[in-house]
């Protein structure tokens, strides 16, 4: 199964992620939105940064989530790229994230939207979002 795909948008980036489990899509989801960014990697030092949020739903969390890594990568030149989820429920996640040092972004992302936000289990028992990011 793959992780999650890029779809076609005029003038702006979208994806879909795919996920076993729910911890498994939000990372999917965070890692096409880093695919989105295209980072430049400065060295192996690792970061770590713990995170706590909590929505009102799960599409919302979801959207959270992701602004908050974003504003994260964005302020910490860090690309988080694994997440050990402490506790993740419909309304509040509580996780670590740990990634690298980057020197700078070959695109940009501003943020995660609710526009055509959509989270559905398949019949397979596979989730999948569709997320939208303003660039």
């Amino acid at each position: 199964m793959k992780q999650y795909e890029v779809l076609e948008h005029t003038g702006d980036f979208r994806i879909r992620a795919f996920g076993k489990t729910k911890e498994d899509l939000f990372l999917n989801a965070m890692l096409g939105m880093i695919a989105g960014l295209r980072p430049e990697i400065q060295g192996s030092e690792s970061k770590i940064q713990n995170l706590k949020i909590k929505s009102y739903d799960l599409n919302a969390l979801l959207v959270d989530f992701l602004s908050e890594v974003l504003y994260l990568i964005q302020t910490n030149k860090v690309i988080y790229d694994k997440v050990e989820f402490i506790k993740l429920s419909d309304t509040e996640i509580e996780a670590e994230l740990s990634g690298h040092n980057i020197e700078r972004f070959g695109g940009d992302i501003k943020a995660a939207t609710y526009h055509g936000l959509d989270i559905t289990k398949n019949n397979d028992g596979i989730w999948e979002a569709m997320i939208l990011f303003d660039v």
